[in-house]
């Protein structure tokens, strides 16, 4: 495909991304209130479990509604990921060989279903056991009292729900890469210990927070998604040989 042809099939996936995101959004302002609930499950759960009253405090009178739009935003995502992904993925296999097409056609959905998988990995199993670490925190202070805001309680929930489920991706990323001949397993293993640390490094930068749980939360998912790639190529390989 020429230049101009590449730009146009991107404008083309871009416009039936968006169309389908506006879709799913439409349908989740219907659900906004309940996903706002599902959101901070975590936090309420945490609260309740050291005994503290689960209340969060609105700063702003505009406040509970951005807090309500940006929940229907990431549920419409979440919603249309598998849509998404392959817009994407068909905009990749545009500028590849035919083989290499069905291999993209495959990938679409298992990147569908490790983002959503990623989401709500942090949501059920990381934020409410984070939470809690963070109440039962002691510094000292009886004066101290813990009622945040809500817009920052679900901007952080969701930043880092997002974080995760792109981080997810990490497999994909590997089997396609391998697949194309950039990498090989042999390179993927020496690899390992580099990877390890970079795994924190990346926890390190991608989460929003500063604190060291949230990004070990990432880190070590992060280089166990890296092994199960591995995994994956080794099968595939040895699928081929037979």
């Amino acid at each position: 495909m020429s230049l101009g042809a590449h730009l146009e099939e991107l404008r083309t996936r871009l416009m039936l991304g968006l169309m389908g995101l506006a879709a799913a959004f439409a349908f989740s302002l219907l659900a906004g209130r309940w996903f706002v609930r599902v959101i901070l499950s975590p936090y309420e759960m945490a609260m309740k479990a050291v005994g503290i009253d689960a209340k969060l405090q609105a700063f702003q009178p505009a406040e509970p509604f951005m807090v309500y739009m940006k929940a229907s935003l990431v549920l419409a995502v979440l919603i249309s990921s598998p849509w998404l992904f392959y817009q994407l993925w068909a905009f990749v296999s545009a500028g590849l060989h035919e083989h290499e097409r069905r291999f993209a056609r495959l990938v679409a959905p298992a990147s569908a279903a490790l983002f959503v998988a990623g989401v709500l990995f942090f949501l059920l199993g990381v934020a409410p056991w984070m939470f809690q670490f963070f109440m039962q925190f002691n510094l000292g202070l009886d004066y101290l009292s813990y009622q945040p805001g809500v817009d920052k309680t679900v901007d952080f929930i969701l930043s880092l729900a997002l974080v995760f489920g792109l981080a997810f991706q990490t497999p994909v990323a590997i089997v396609f890469a391998e697949r194309l001949g950039l990498v090989s397993v042999a390179g993927l293993v020496r690899s390992r210990k580099y990877v390890f640390l970079s795994a924190f490094v990346v926890g390190a930068v991608l989460t929003p927070s500063p604190d060291m749980l949230s990004q070990i939360a990432l880190a070590l998912p992060l280089y166990i998604l890296y092994e199960s790639g591995i995994l994956v190529c080794r099968a595939w390989r040895k699928k081929q040989k037979a």
